[in-house]
This record gives structure tokens, sequence and C-alpha cells, in this order.
């Protein structure tokens, strides 16, 4: 049996060493600038570029577990030293060696960020002002060979197995650190974010090089903001040029697109519209999932191709996995993101194109100001047009082969809301269907559907109690608004006096139970959770001590 599952493993590395080989991504790729024809930077290599067959042998016979382990594992030697062992260990075929064992000889494997609890005696609130020093790395220092992307300055890291910083997760850590007046850290994780996007041309999804190839949904331009609400417009300065290039990344393609084409993350509709998707270029398994996607792709209905794609894509939309993406609502394999605009994408970058409009007019930039102002516009007549569907009276994401909402409920539906694209009418309906369908005893449910997927039912995640208790407040719901914030707090509250721990996601539906589903345990820390708590706990508990 062993011998057989052997031939098998075998078999999928040749299989998937050879698609790697023959899709993987350009490099240096010559793009146009106004006038200016620039080279992208040439990208540092991936962990299953470096390691070849050590790396699919690795992943695919799960040595450490957790695919992302090692992927984060620092060499000892060069690759040339370690893979020249590994050749000679394979030809003398020693019946004792261990895989397990080489690994740990050739490279330091990290473990988990570790997260004390404080003292019996310290409320929640004491406990996460204290936690920030725990969360946070210095300037990362460079060593050679490993995956990860070295920044200048320091960064808060959610926690558990996640050690690098996260683009989306830190909007909302920086909520809590505002809180806690730490706005130094907030510019110095925003000087990181600058000096991606000066680097490599986008924020990746984390600081990994195996990440350059996607990013995650784009609140670059909402931190930006919260900075500029304490400091003004000399932030809006520093931080213009960072904007406007990342914005232009996810715009790439936008004014060469025919109707009824798309290009990366944009879309153009039959009718002329422009509107986003999620993308990633690199057609092969997920570096840090390796084996749960070759896993999926031995399975993937869609004959299409498009498995590795779909996959990443769904990753770089930070909800990973979800029902959203699924075409059968139900099952990974009919994964389908790139054939879907996503609702809450589409209202982040409306939301970018107006604070672009704000940070250029205060530079006098008034032409610069006024196209992102018109851009908003549009961008705004099309989710009021796509997104809405009036029967169902929600917000849905928009499949665009199908030309039709995917009326499959979901949080992400708030987003309009939030960035205040709803009318008050449309606000109301939203309104009763979160108490309706989304409503539930420890907060805001992320969708009614049971896939066994992290992102769907039972699930609630700190960033979309905040997305949905803002969206509420912006159209004068807040009794509602409150309801959810305590509810949350609740939850939070009662797992850390059992537990000690703040935790990346939480069981709404049912208190008592933890939460489950996707790829990896619920990982405890954890950065998102504590500033969401720290920011309900301002807005709705201010008089407190």
């Amino acid at each position: 049996m062993k011998k057989i599952l052997s031939l098998i493993l075998i078999s999928i590395s040749a299989l998937t060493a050879f698609s790697q080989r023959t899709t993987s991504p350009e490099r240096g790729r010559i793009y146009v600038s106004g006038t200016t024809v620039k080279a992208e930077p040439k990208k540092p290599k991936a962990p299953d570029e470096i390691w070849g067959k050590l790396f699919v042998d690795i992943q695919l016979n799960r040595v450490l577990g957790d695919n992302k382990t090692f992927v984060d594992a620092v060499p000892k030697f060069s690759p040339q030293v370690i893979l020249k062992k590994y050749q000679e260990v394979q030809k003398a075929n020693d019946t004792s060696f261990k895989l397990k064992d080489f690994v740990f000889q050739n490279f330091k494997v990290p473990v988990p960020v570790i997260v004390k609890p404080s003292e019996k005696a310290a409320t929640l609130k004491k406990h996460l002002e204290d936690l920030w020093p725990t969360l946070t790395r210095k300037a990362d220092v460079i060593e050679k060979n490993t995956s990860l992307l070295p920044l200048p300055k320091a960064y808060v890291v959610p926690g558990g197995r996640f050690r690098e910083i996260y683009y989306w997760d830190s909007y909302f850590t920086m909520l809590g650190l505002a809180v806690s007046n730490r706005y130094d850290l907030i510019e110095s994780m925003l000087d990181n974010f600058k000096y991606l996007i000066d680097t490599y041309g986008h924020i990746p999804n984390g600081n990994r090089t195996y990440y350059l190839s996607r990013s995650q949904p784009p609140y670059f331009a909402l931190m930006v903001e919260l900075l500029h609400d304490k400091f003004g417009d000399r932030v809006y300065r520093k931080y213009l040029s960072a904007l406007q290039k990342e914005y232009g990344w996810w715009m790439e393609g936008e004014k060469e697109l025919s109707p009824g084409n798309s290009n990366r993350r944009v879309v153009r509709l039959e009718d002329g519209t422009v509107l986003n998707r999620y993308w990633d270029d690199k057609k092969a398994p997920r570096e840090e999932s390796y084996y749960e996607d070759v896993q999926t792709g031995f399975v993937y209905q869609n004959g299409d191709q498009m498995v590795y794609t779909n996959l990443r894509a769904g990753a770089e939309s930070g909800w990973d996995f979800s029902s959203r993406w699924f075409a059968d609502t139900m099952n990974l394999t009919s994964i389908e993101t790139t054939n879907i605009l996503p609702v809450d994408l589409n209202c982040l970058l409306y939301a970018y194109e107006n604070i672009l409009s704000k940070a250029s007019r205060s530079q006098q930039l008034q032409s610069q100001a006024n196209s992102y102002q018109q851009k908003a516009l549009k961008r705004k007549a099309a989710i009021l047009t796509f997104f809405w569907n009036d029967e169902e009276h929600y917000f849905f994401d928009y499949h665009y082969v199908k030309q039709t909402t995917t009326n499959r409920w979901a949080l992400a539906g708030v987003l309009p809301l939030f960035t205040q694209v709803a009318t008050a009418e449309q606000a109301g309906y939203v309104k009763d269907h979160i108490e309706q369908k989304f409503l539930k005893d420890g907060g805001l449910v992320t969708t009614p559907y049971h896939t066994n997927q992290q992102w769907d039912a039972p699930n609630g995640w700190a960033p979309l109690q905040f997305l949905g208790v803002k969206a509420l407040m912006n159209y004068r719901y807040d009794t509602l608004a409150k309801n959810i914030a305590e509810r949350w707090m609740s939850v939070n509250e009662t797992v850390y006096a059992n537990t000690g721990k703040m935790l990346e996601k939480y069981n709404v539906e049912d208190i008592h139970l933890l939460s489950g589903g996707g790829e990896y345990p619920t990982q405890d820390g954890f950065g998102w959770s504590n500033g969401v708590y720290l920011k309900f706990y301002q807005l709705f508990r201010r008089g407190e001590r």
C-alpha cells in the first residue's frame, strides 16, 4: 500500500512540476505608463521555483502538516547545497531516510506566534492594549533565500500561523491602534505599504514572495484616510503617488479593453461599463496550500483549466473560501471566482476614487481631482445598476458571464452602505435583511450557507462586524448597529474569559461552540479581532472604565 501511495505521489509531483514550468507567469513584462515605457520589477523567486521537486515532495506528503510552515522556513544553507544533498539521498535509496528529519536539518522551521494571556484580573480591553507589542515586528533583517519580503519599518502581524503583515487585515488592526493612540505604528505600517507599492507595483496579499502574484481587498486608501483624519493634508501629500500607483495596478488594461472583454482584474461589460474582479496571474497551486489545491484540481467540475486561477483569485478576495465563489453554492470544486464581479471590491474602489480625488484636490491638482471624481460617479451608477436586485431588494455579486446577479446572500452586500452608495430606500431593505438573515446570538453571520468553508455559516468575522455596524450607522440605524456590536463583543469576552484568547473568527450561531471550516485550525492572536473590539468599545462603551 505504501509503495502504491508513493507512486501516486511521484506521479502527482511530476505532473504538477510540469504544470508550474509551462504556466509560470512572464518576468520582466513591459507596460506603458503615459509616454514612458517601464519594465516591471523582477520578482524574487517563490519557494516552488527555488526548491523544485523537494518542495513538491514536502508539500504533497504534508511533511510539516500545514503547508505554510515549509514556505516560511529559512534555509540554513544555499539552495544549491540543500538540493544537491537531496539528490544524493534519493540516489542512495536509503530506506532509513526521513524527509521530515532532512527538513529540520537543513531549514529553520518557524513556529506560530504565541500570545500569552494577561493576568486574570485584566479586562479584555486592557489585555488588547497590552498586546500590541507582542504582535509587533521590528524592521526586518534581510536573509537570503527566505520567502519573507523584508519591510523597512515596524508592523503588526495577525498572530498564529500568520507571521507577516497582511493587507486587508491591517486596516481593521489600525482601527484599534488608533483607539490606543498608536498613530506612530499606523504610519509605520503605511510606510511599509508604500514601500511595497514602490518596489513591486502593488501591495501583495502579505509580505511573502509566494503572495506577490496577488493582492487583497484594496483598503490602502481607507488606511490613508484614517491617518489623514488625525494629521491632515500632509498625509495626502506623502502617500498620493503610492495611491495612484496602486489604483493603476487594479485598473491595468482598462483603456485597451473592448466591450465584452476582460484583462486581469478589469472587465468591460457589453455596454462599455468598467468594473473589477479578483485575479491572480500564476496558474499553479498556492504554495502555502499546495496539497489542498492539488486535491481540488483533481475534482474540479468546470472544464476551463482555471482551477488554480479561481482558487488564487478567491484568496485575493480575502474570503477564502466562500459560497460566493461557487457555481453550485455549496462546493469548492465548482469555484468560479473570475466570472464574478464582487460588490465589495467595486465599492472599495469607488471609495478609493473618491479619496484620490480629495487627495489630488488638496495638492491643487484640480484636473486630476475632477478625473477621479468622474470615475467615482460612473462606478457608483454601475454599482446601483448591476449589483442591486430589485426583486430581492439586496446588493449581490454580479456574474458577468451570465449577466445577472448571483443572488447568493452574503454580508458583502453591506458595502454599498459602508461606502454610502446606497439610497435611503435601499438601505432600509438591507437593514431588514440583516435582521432577518444575518443577525445571530454572537453578531453577524458571514452567509446563511453551511458549506464547511470558513467564510460561510456558522462563522462571523471581525471585519464584517465592523463593516456591517458602520454601514448601518451611516444610515442612522444606530440601535441595530449597537445591538450587533454588543453581541460581538460579548462573544469575544466569553471566549477570552474561558480561554484567555482572541480568535480570528467566531461561531456566531452557537456561541458555546468554536468556529471551524477552511484549510487550517482557528488561529489566535488576533490582529483584526483586537482592532474591531477596541473600536466598538470606543463607539459604544466610551463612558465605561
